[in-house]
């Protein structure tokens, strides 16, 4: 377990909020004050314990004893974001990316082992984009998109000031909307997602097939022709793309072509003035962000094109997003 402490000893009760996200491979936590100050982080594995419930425990345990160490540090409550969880009912549902599958009671749980009542859970993009209008480039604003670029495609909505959640807790999974019908498989079980094009994974296969579809003679100057699918990040191809790289500025052109295709569809329904991307594949900065601008132009309804959503990245310090936006589900909640 990693921890690293950013604690201030100074005199007077701190009311922190507790953020965790839980990814497939990692889980990371920290303690959070309401301006978004940030007094500890910690991580985890995921993987590797007996049982969910030997899990939440390991959660409940770690973060306990790490906010001990504070000193007068009060607990406002602690806030989840997780893959497919439904806040409605506290649960991770059918997790794709999670060692264990089912529904998964994880605010109960939780409750349970650390005694905190004030236990709030969302979907790991929802919980973003309550980061971003807490802490983020959203503050002030009141409609507004949030698409996380990470090992899948996540996203949240606020609509005139509220974040938009659906009959059922589970609106906005626009990376799961069909961008190429019968296209490529999706861990979701569907055909031709936009997250198996524009995610980290999307942008890695979408490699391969640019590579094999380059004359061998091209191909072969590329540094991206050595690298082994498994071995291959999308860092590495933002690397070779701002080396000029032709074959990875091809691959951004192709992913940016999906991404603005399907931001344009969005901006019919919802309107947002600002579009934030956020997450690994974000980092790429003005690789991805130039590819998908003018693909949102080219795709654009006309009515829209006069006052086009600003296509921004997230304003959250990235190295803490995730646990900013986990942590801002408290706020939220207490107001």
């Amino acid at each position: 377990m990693k921890i690293f402490s950013k604690t201030d000893h100074s005199s007077g009760m701190k009311k922190l909020a507790i953020g965790v996200d839980i990814g497939g491979t990692n889980t990371s936590f920290g303690a959070v004050d309401q301006s978004g100050k940030v007094y500890f982080t910690g991580s985890f594995p995921t993987t590797g314990h007996p049982s969910f419930e030997a899990y939440a425990s390991t959660i409940a345990r770690t973060v306990l004893e790490t906010v001990r160490r504070i000193d007068d540090a009060e607990i406002a409550g602690i806030g989840i974001g997780a893959p497919n969880a439904v806040r409605e009912t506290g649960r991770i549902e059918q997790a794709a990316n999670l060692a264990w599958k089912g529904s998964l009671p994880i605010a109960e749980l939780i409750r349970k082992y650390t005694g905190i009542d004030n236990v709030r859970l969302d979907n790991d993009a929802k919980a973003a984009t309550v980061g971003e209008m807490l802490y983020g480039g959203g503050r002030g604003i009141d409609n507004f998109a949030v698409i996380t670029l990470g090992t899948g495609i996540g996203s949240g909505f606020v609509v005139n000031g509220r974040l938009v959640t659906g009959h059922d807790g589970q609106a906005g999974e626009l990376g799961h909307s069909t961008v190429v019908p019968g296209g490529r498989t999706c861990g979701c079980g569907r055909k031709g997602c936009l997250e198996t094009y524009t995610s980290a994974v999307g942008i890695k296969r979408t490699a391969f097939e640019v590579l094999s579809d380059t004359l061998p003679a091209e191909a072969a100057l590329s540094p991206l022709s050595a690298i082994a699918y498994n071995d291959m990040t999308s860092k590495m191809i933002s690397d070779a793309a701002r080396q000029g790289d032709p074959v990875a500025l091809r691959i951004f052109e192709q992913t940016g072509e999906m991404l603005g295709r399907s931001l344009a569809n969005l901006t019919t329904v919802l309107s947002p003035e600002v579009i934030f991307l956020f997450g690994g594949l974000a980092r790429a900065g003005e690789l991805i962000l130039d590819p998908t601008r003018r693909s949102m132009e080219r795709n654009m309804l006309e009515n829209f094109k006069r006052d086009m959503p600003r296509l921004a990245l997230s304003a959250i310090d990235g190295d803490n997003a995730a646990i900013l936006g986990a942590s801002a589900l408290v706020w939220q909640a207490v107001g």
